[in-house]
């Protein structure tokens, strides 16, 4: 007669009983093991080593004894890796510093005992990244083999029967990418719940499935960074920890209020031009609108525009809707969002502001090829400038460090970082807080910035390193 019980085991206990085969990981209809990736395996071993939860392994057994796992073969297999299989905790690791209690020693490693006979403890911390389960610190070896895990087990089962079990209890939908990336937007989650329950977004044709999936939620993190963070986009499984890290409250509130102005302007027609893809660009173009102290009406006068025909007409050889390239890639976002303002622009008659009224793109694009990129085209500085007016509006310069005889080693340095993937963000606050001018010669001052640069991050690894 089947019945189940609950057995808790220590995770040693555990994974020896793997290893020795009393319980197998390979029942006929189980999946195959490796599903998991570096980051998922991270953060199991976190949850094992700071104490938490994790939920029981599901184990069907047959009458001879021999048990089979039904649900946890991920886990399973993912904690024997790095138990008995020399994996290292990759960087990634979202909390890498572990706090544990340790036994005091004395210089011959004898436990220190205070005046009243009591063992000595201290706190202490230890970053796991890079490391296996052998470089761990034996206090933290301790914790995780001695870890509880609870397994629910069917017992008297047939295969027949725990091939049902496997069914059933794998019979689930994961999170995908931008349901987990909210996740990590804790900071800002509440508020981005609540601007999504304007009536924009009631009106708005968004399908029912983008509006269970994380998509809406995707939409608004989206529109943050490219409004205020352009210069250091996240794709989507990485937008949800940047948010959460460097935008603002008031970043947020500043979005609800160009929805809300949004919402007193757009008609019905208008709707259909806010899809998943391209809403949180046009949430951005109204962003820039607003800055041109117009009446809200004439925006959605140029969206009439641009939805019944103005959206074929070229900026420098391309169109908005081109088909063939990635929206979530940064050159293609500054390229996208450059057709719409010089289309916005020139629809509302207004001279378009940003990047080219700054610095001359001849000299520029000519100075970038003999200090930076040989290859670098006139759209790329195009794409350099809006993303350095972009990390400028976020740090405290000095007049003199703005002006324009200064602008090409500034354009050299983002084309650099461009060519080294290196977010400039926190570089370029703390650069503005010790310069208050610049050396006339622009290729020096670019070489000057970039030692500069260069040092700022060996001197981030370093501090990484020491707090390891």
């Amino acid at each position: 007669m089947a019945k189940v019980k609950r057995q808790t085991y220590t995770l040693n206990m555990y994974l020896e009983k793997l290893k020795d085969m009393d319980i197998r990981s390979d029942a006929d209809v189980q999946r195959l093991s490796g599903a998991w990736n570096n980051a998922m395996t991270n953060e199991l071993i976190v949850s094992v080593l700071n104490g938490e939860y994790i939920p029981p392994v599901i184990l069907g057994q047959e009458k001879n004894s021999q048990a089979w796992i039904v649900d946890g073969l991920q886990r399973s297999t993912a904690l024997m890796m790095f138990r008995h299989g020399n994996y290292r905790i990759s960087t990634s690791v979202e909390e890498p510093v572990i706090s544990y209690r340790a036994k005091v020693r004395d210089a011959e490693g004898n436990v220190k005992i205070d005046g009243c006979g009591d063992i000595i403890w201290e706190d202490r911390e230890f970053d796991i990244r890079r490391k296996s389960f052998n470089q761990m610190p034996e206090e933290l070896q301790k914790i995780f083999n001695e870890f509880q895990l609870d397994c629910i087990i069917h017992e008297n089962y047939t295969m027949e029967q725990i091939s049902r079990l496997v069914r059933r209890f794998n019979f689930n939908k994961p999170m995908n990418v931008s349901q987990r990336a909210f996740t990590f937007c804790d900071k800002y989650a509440r508020k981005i719940r609540d601007i999504l329950k304007q009536g924009f977004f009631i009106e708005a044709k968004y399908t029912k499935a983008e509006r269970k999936n994380g998509t809406m939620e995707r939409i608004l993190m989206e529109t943050v960074m490219c409004t205020f963070h352009l210069g250091n986009w996240k794709k989507s499984s990485q937008i949800g920890a940047y948010i959460n890290e460097n935008a603002t409250m008031e970043e947020f509130e500043s979005l609800e209020s160009c929805i809300g102005r949004l919402e007193n302007i757009i008609t019905e027609d208008l709707y259909g031009l806010f899809t998943s893809k391209d809403s949180f660009i046009l949430f951005t173009l109204f962003h820039r609108f607003t800055k041109l102290n117009m009446d809200d009406k004439r925006f959605a006068d140029f969206l009439h525009a641009f939805k019944d025909g103005l959206c074929d007409k070229e900026v420098d050889g391309k169109i908005f809707y081109e088909s063939g390239r990635s929206l979530k890639d940064r050159p293609v976002i500054v390229e996208k969002l450059d057709i719409l303002e010089t289309l916005m622009c020139g629809y509302l008659g207004v001279k378009k502001p940003g990047p080219g009224q700054q610095i001359d793109l001849e000299k520029a694009l000519g100075f970038v090829r003999e200090n930076v990129i040989p290859f670098a085209t006139k759209e790329d500085i195009g794409q350099y400038a809006e993303v350095l007016d972009s990390l400028l509006g976020k740090s405290n310069c000095d007049a003199k460090l703005l002006e324009m005889e200064n602008r090409l080693s500034l354009v050299g340095i983002v084309a650099y970082s461009f060519e080294n993937d290196i977010d400039l963000d926190d570089w370029i606050v703390d650069y503005c807080s010790r310069n208050d001018g610049y050396i006339s010669d622009q290729e020096e001052n670019y070489l000057y910035m970039k030692e500069d640069l260069q040092q700022f991050i060996k001197g981030a690894d370093a501090a990484h390193t020491d707090a390891a």
